[in-house]
């Protein structure tokens, strides 16, 4: 619910859901059959009694007024956030006033939301203290980033000569000495505290013996590491964002120091990924004032999802700073001056040529960029052999998918929206081709996620 008492979509709700055995379930206790006393608030509050398999009824209830997305506590054991009857809550919620109408909260419910909005303004006001305070001895902090620009750079230096001796001795190698070779240098780069670098090792062992084309694929990623060293070893020389964009390439944590911009931020697409040890979480937003798009990273330990939650379609009312880099994608949800509220919007479009030509002029600030947010107007999904590509329904252009996307079942959700006809489609345009995450069909419509 928002301050003017919009309420979500269904899809929107089911969003929020932390996998799909979670989805399917909160779907099932979507309808008025399970609940009792369900209700909500002008506030943002909802609860209910959701009947279980015991004679106690589960409490439920969600706090929709936070900005960074809803809270939920529920009596049930389960320890996945939302459970299944937040999900189930929200959906009868969203079905309108009928379903769930306004009223006074019960004491439970009642007690758990002033307590946490309490704790979370506290939060925010001792964060703001520590913020303005500063460190408490910058040049200890000076001291400690020299320290380890020393261990990079000994770091970078190494590499460069492990990436020398893998070319003299020919890629051949690469693959008879297997994935250890790289995960020891990987874990060399950790030692030299470059993250950054680590990872792209971690990624040239997954290449030998990938499939046709393995020696090229490797050798292009060898010319990419080896630019990315050379920027760290001249970095001095560099252009101050350029030389930005290659300590946050490399590893170092920066701060989003930009001056903070406030618009009504459009929730493009939002979706997670997850190794072994973390889950990360990328959000795309629009500025429908500014024009504006920026990226919110979240991240979380693996199984865990990391907030805040921010489903397609909800416009945030928001400051955001950006971080230091080319391009300046990557922005940091600052002070925001109401919950999220639902709307329709949609950004402009450009022909998938356009596309092409942005992520080519985006590449000259940042080399190592993988893809650039793009919003296609006017695109049809067609078959292309084995493949799927979105062809400009005015011009004789197309993009490729990229083997993830035809992977993935947003593709026939998408196809479905389309039938054939032009629909506009946001996501990620790279050198592999396109992503896509969000559809519109040309009608005025909710967007449809199809990540």
């Amino acid at each position: 619910m928002t301050q003017q008492g919009v309420r979500w979509s269904a899809d929107q709700v089911l969003a929020l859901a932390p996998d799909a055995a979670s989805r399917k379930a909160g779907s099932k206790l979507g309808t008025a059959g399970p609940w009792s006393q369900a209700g909500s608030s002008d506030e943002g509050a909802v609860w209910g009694l959701c009947k279980g398999s015991g004679s106690k009824p589960y409490q439920t209830v969600v706090d929709m007024a936070d900005a960074a997305g809803p809270a939920y506590k529920c009596s049930c054991p389960s320890r996945k956030f939302p459970c299944k009857h937040a999900l189930g809550l929200l959906l009868l919620w969203s079905a309108g006033q009928d379903a769930v109408p306004s009223g006074t909260a019960p004491d439970w419910a009642e007690q758990w939301i002033a307590g946490r909005r309490k704790r979370t303004a506290e939060k925010r006001a001792a964060g703001a203290a520590g913020a303005a305070s500063g460190s408490a001895d910058p040049q200890a902090a000076r001291r400690r980033a020299e320290r380890r620009a020393e261990r990079i750079t000994a770091g970078v230096t190494e590499l460069e000569q492990r990436l020398a001796d893998l070319l003299r001795g020919g890629l051949a190698q690469a693959e008879q000495a297997g994935y250890g070779l790289w995960e020891e240098t990987a874990a060399r780069m950790v030692d030299a505290q470059a993250p950054g670098l680590a990872a792209r090792v971690r990624e040239l062992g997954a290449i030998p013996s990938s499939g046709p084309g393995w020696p090229v694929r490797l050798l292009e990623e060898c010319a990419l590491l080896h630019l990315m060293d050379q920027g760290w070893l001249r970095r001095e020389r560099l252009p101050e964002e350029l030389a930005a964009t290659v300590r946050s390439r490399v590893g170092l944590p920066g701060s989003a120091d930009g001056p903070p911009v406030r618009d009504h931020w459009l929730v493009l697409a939002q979706y997670d990924t997850a190794d072994a040890k973390l889950t990360t979480r990328r959000i795309w937003l629009y500025g429908t004032g500014t024009g504006r798009t920026g990226l919110v990273l979240a991240y979380g330990a693996a199984g865990r999802a990391p907030e805040p939650a921010l489903p397609v379609g909800l416009v945030l009312d928001a400051d955001v700073a950006s971080y230091p880099g080319a391009g300046r994608l990557r922005v940091a949800l600052g002070e925001q001056y109401g919950p999220p509220a639902p709307a329709r919007t949609r950004p402009p479009g450009v022909t998938t040529a356009e596309a092409v030509a942005r992520y080519g002029e985006a590449l000259r600030e940042d080399p190592w960029l993988e893809s650039v947010p793009v919003t296609l107007r006017a695109v049809v999904p067609v078959p292309d052999g084995d493949s799927w590509q979105l062809a400009d329904a005015d011009a004789d252009s197309a993009l490729p998918l990229t083997p993830a996307a035809r992977a993935r079942p947003g593709l026939w959700r998408l196809v479905a929206l389309s039938g054939g006809a032009p629909v506009t489609v946001f996501g990620e345009c790279g050198h592999r081709g396109f992503t896509p995450l969000t559809a519109w069909p040309q009608h005025e419509a909710p967007a449809v996620t199809l990540c």
